[in-house]
């Protein structure tokens, strides 16, 4: 859009926008060159770049303005001539007046800049004032899978978000004030299992923390998880979740980066997440729920009893799950 609107111009006013606009940016880079380390010579070369074609774009416009008034001197008088067939006298169109045309071109720029100057504003302030994530199924208006059914008192991932997406769950953690930014439930089926045994999970972000919780049905139990799977883990604890043998777990997520078509990027190492493993009930016959706490921003992780809390006050707001 912006490309077309410079195009349409006349010369006199888009060689002063674009001349305006080199000078800003240019000088803004070089600037950032000075004052941010990080891609310094990047930003240096490409603000002096920017300066070097405004300055020839003003040497050009001395040169059209200098050809101007010489043609504009040398000119003779126009005569009258008369109109063929007629006694009017035609008289010479008039020129546009250069100063008009550069005078709306700084009006141009101004109203530009005021809007890159607005935009962020007008957007935060948007941001600022958006209501929190309420909860959302990635399968909305679709069947439960047949799972579901066969799975006896499974929940759904509509049931986990509501329980987990609670509206003093920033407090609990130590964050209060933040709002969650995503919030959203997926009942989906274990392929592991040819989709017959039910998988729901779900998610809430934070600006500081995000936090998954999950259900799985198998007969894993936790006592056996506790013997087996958790010292593979690079800490681990046993304990007690409303009287339900639990056990909690640290190890790195991983993260996968895409490089494009054809390029190959092997998963690396992501931040330390600490998860809590309950079993879906006292006696333990298999089968859990679990519950990761993150942080993308490099976060102190929420202390084992605050996990507790939180999960003790989630598992009681589930369908189903005696206390």
């Amino acid at each position: 859009m912006l490309g077309l609107i410079i195009r349409v111009l006349p010369f006199w006013v888009r060689e002063p926008l674009l001349i305006l606009f080199g000078s800003l940016f240019g000088a803004g880079m070089l600037f950032n060159a000075v004052t941010e380390p990080e891609n310094r010579w990047m930003m240096a070369g490409l603000g002096a770049a920017l300066l070097l074609v405004t300055a020839y774009r003003i040497r050009t416009v001395v040169h059209a303005w200098r050809a101007r008034k010489e043609a504009a001197a040398a000119a003779p008088a126009p005569q009258a001539q008369p109109r063929p067939g007629a006694g009017a006298v035609a008289t010479r169109q008039k020129e546009p007046n250069a100063w008009a045309q550069v005078f709306l071109a700084l009006a141009l720029v101004g109203a530009l800049v005021g809007a890159v100057w607005l935009a962020p504003r007008v957007t935060g302030e948007a941001a600022a004032a958006k209501e929190p994530a309420t909860c959302s199924d990635h399968a909305a208006g679709e069947k439960l899978p047949k799972a579901y059914a066969l799975t006896p008192g499974a929940v759904t991932g509509a049931d986990l978000c509501k329980a987990l997406n609670r509206p003093d769950l920033a407090a609990l953690l130590g964050t209060p004030g933040e709002k969650p930014l995503v919030a959203y439930g997926n009942s989906s089926a274990s392929a592991l299992t040819a989709y017959k045994v039910a998988a729901p999970e779900a998610r809430v972000q934070f600006d500081t923390y995000t936090m998954e919780f999950s259900a799985t049905y198998n007969d894993m139990t936790i006592d056996l998880y506790t013997r087996v799977l958790a010292p593979q883990t690079l800490e681990h604890r046993a304990d007690k979740v409303l009287g339900r043998p639990a056990v909690f777990t640290s190890d790195h997520l991983m993260q996968f980066r895409f490089a494009g078509v054809g390029a190959t990027s092997p998963a690396t190492e992501g931040p330390l997440a600490r998860t809590l493993t309950v079993a879906l009930d006292r006696k333990d016959p298999g089968g859990t729920f679990d519950f990761t706490v993150w942080s993308e921003s490099g976060a102190v992780l929420p202390e084992d009893d605050v996990i507790l809390g939180i999960v003790e006050k989630i598992l009681l707001a589930l369908p189903g799950q005696p206390g």
